[in-house]
């Protein structure tokens, strides 16, 4: 059965997640790739107001493809996470809590989460078309110049993800290879 969580992602709520726990999502998020979090951070060294409070947020990794007339937004399958491995540690020590992308992460990144309560979920990659449902408004609030990597705020509901790593840093990706290799053994 499915956790129903609500933004804002609070660091008990993120703390009281595991690995292996599947998740239905509701709130806002935002959208950000490689680009938009290096100017984040960017910002951030600058000191400058960043366009949305990393607190107790959740940033989906996506470029989500045009919307068809009367949809807010086209196929948003998540990219691979590593690319913002860099940049993850500044925002989550701003406060941000959740990750959603597929892949693997540093160990910078899982250090930041243990540290500051944080979370990395994994949405289905192959699925963007069907994950598209789940986000009910889409509004770009930074770097348009970026197109479809542009910093987005999304409406979403009932948005499926899994808990990949928790924030005690347990490792789904590592968990299942481990229970793999020893019923090989069996």
């Amino acid at each position: 059965m499915a956790i129903q969580i609500q933004t804002p992602f609070t660091e008990q709520a993120a703390r009281s997640l595991r690995a292996g726990d599947r998740v239905l999502l509701s709130g806002t998020i935002y959208t950000a790739r490689d680009a938009a979090h290096k100017r984040l951070c960017e910002m951030v060294a600058r000191g400058e107001k960043l366009p949305f409070d990393p607190m107790d947020g959740i940033v989906y990794y996506v470029g989500p493809a045009p919307a068809r007339p009367g949809r807010p937004i086209g196929s948003a399958g998540p990219t691979t996470s590593y690319r913002m491995d860099a940049y993850a540690p500044t925002l989550i020590g701003l406060g941000l809590r959740g990750m959603i992308g597929k892949g693997y992460r540093s160990s910078q990144v899982v250090d930041a989460m243990r540290q500051y309560g944080g979370v990395y979920f994994a949405a289905i990659g192959g699925a963007g078309a069907l994950i598209g449902r789940s986000i009910k408004a889409a509004e770009v609030i930074a770097f348009e110049d970026l197109g479809p990597e542009a910093l987005r705020r999304l409406q979403v509901e009932d948005f499926p993800l899994t808990v990949v790593i928790d924030s005690e840093g347990n490792d789904l990706y590592q968990i299942g290879r481990r229970e793999y290799l020893e019923s090989l053994n069996r």
